[in-house]
């Protein structure tokens, strides 16, 4: 790849680059003298398994890997055991070292599906973090203003609160802004919320006589619902660890609007790749959830996952749905969704409509168009959509539940 072709393939989906300038002069140089770029991403084991969502971040190591630079996954075994205190509002209890371990080697089993092992070089912070001297650590400490540390939102806002902040937490940015200085990386990867510790990072690197790092930010992948962010709490996750047949399944099931999001986060595409897709949706949405499911089964079993699901769910058109009467179709939306039997109550079906959770499809079923539904009070009325028959079919979603039905109309219509 040009130069060009490299920032336009690395920057692909990144929430924030610091600076582009940097990351250039970086990739220029290392094509002037053939030195690899040293790119790190930093890991702290602190669960057993992966969700797609932890997937984006790795996914763009790939990518620098894909074009030739040294893609380093530092596992923070160390850094675990004290906390990202990033997003918390008190302070997060220890890991035991067992702990730790036994979600390191989760982590490497799962990784591996996504880098090349055979590429990639694995470093464990404890290497270098374990062995400090208190004399260390406290001109580590020395190199940064707690007037600086205290701008951290997370901070700020327990501070505003009265909550308290233990003094481990400060170290915390510190310590993993070293594992920068040992790695003398040349590019640092994180989530978006991880910033500020990026940040620092850089800062101390410069404090160390090092050129500082470049810094590519990646957003957090929203969940099925395609609102939250995807939580294996809020239950709108897809595990890299669960089956073909299921993951596939999950795919195939969020909207058409959010397929495209995952394919720039979660496939190796390029925008203009991604585009090419846009004209055919349905087949565009088998084709992503085929991707997922290979990266993480094979080819095989992704395309057994794609038949298994067309004869699960395509197999069965609306025909075989008894048609619903004409009379009284008129009527809200959260009346509707109880009727057909999708939610058990008008509250459950106005909480699911404010999630972003209710969604219609009508005409082709077989090429669905998802439209959301947000409006609690929102009426549902069959006249208003265009036909040209006597009947219209349409689909209503609730999550990963769909219900397809046909409603005839009577010769003289209302509308």
């Amino acid at each position: 790849m040009t130069i060009d072709e490299q920032v336009a393939y690395l920057t692909k989906g990144a929430a924030e680059t610091i600076r582009v300038e940097d990351l250039r002069a970086k990739l220029e140089q290392s094509a002037q003298t053939g030195k690899p770029l040293r790119v790190y991403l930093g890991v702290d084991p602190t669960a057993p398994d992966l969700h797609l969502g932890h997937t984006v971040v790795i996914r763009k190591l790939k990518h620098f890997q894909d074009v030739g630079h040294t893609a380093i996954f530092l596992i923070g075994d160390f850094s675990a055991m004290i906390g990202d205190p990033t997003g918390r509002t008190e302070t997060r209890p220890p890991l035991s070292r067992e702990q730790v371990d036994a979600n390191a080697k989760t982590y490497l089993d799962q990784v591996f599906k996504i880098l090349d092992p055979k590429k990639t070089e694995i470093r464990y912070n404890s290497e270098w973090l374990s062995p400090l001297t208190s004399d260390e650590i406290v001109k580590l400490c020395a190199k940064y203003r707690l007037a600086r540390m205290l701008e951290h939102d997370d901070f700020r806002s327990r501070l505003a609160n009265n909550l308290p902040i233990a003094v481990h937490e400060l170290l915390y940015p510190l310590l993993t802004a070293y594992d920068a200085v040992v790695l003398r990386s040349d590019v640092e990867l994180g989530a978006t919320e991880q910033k500020f510790n990026l940040l620092v990072h850089r800062e101390i690197q410069r404090e160390f006589g090092l050129s500082p790092q470049a810094i590519l930010t990646m957003p957090i992948l929203e969940g099925l619902d395609g609102v939250q962010k995807m939580s294996k709490s809020l239950g709108n996750y897809v595990s890299i660890n669960e089956s073909q047949g299921e993951m596939y399944g999950k795919v195939m099931s969020i909207s058409d609007e959010l397929m495209w999001r995952y394919y720039l986060l979660l496939t190796d595409l390029t925008p203009q790749q991604i585009n090419e897709l846009k004209s055919k949706p349905m087949q565009a949405k088998k084709s992503l959830a085929r991707r997922i499911v290979s990266d993480f089964h094979g080819e095989a079993q992704a395309n057994q996952a794609q038949r298994d699901w067309e004869r699960q769910f395509q197999g069965r058109g609306v025909a075989n749905v008894p048609p619903l009467d004409h009379v009284g179709v008129v009527g809200r939306w959260d009346a509707w969704l109880v009727e057909i039997g999708l939610c058990k109550s008008k509250t459950e079906a106005q909480r699911q409509m404010k999630a972003g959770a209710v969604s219609v499809a009508w005409g082709d079923l077989e090429s669905p168009n998802w439209r959301k539904i947000t409006d609690p009070v929102a009426v549902f009325d069959p006249y208003a959509y265009p036909r040209a028959q006597d009947h219209l079919d349409f689909a209503f979603k609730v999550g990963r539940e769909q219900k397809p039905f046909r409603i005839k109309f009577p010769p003289t219509s209302p509308r």
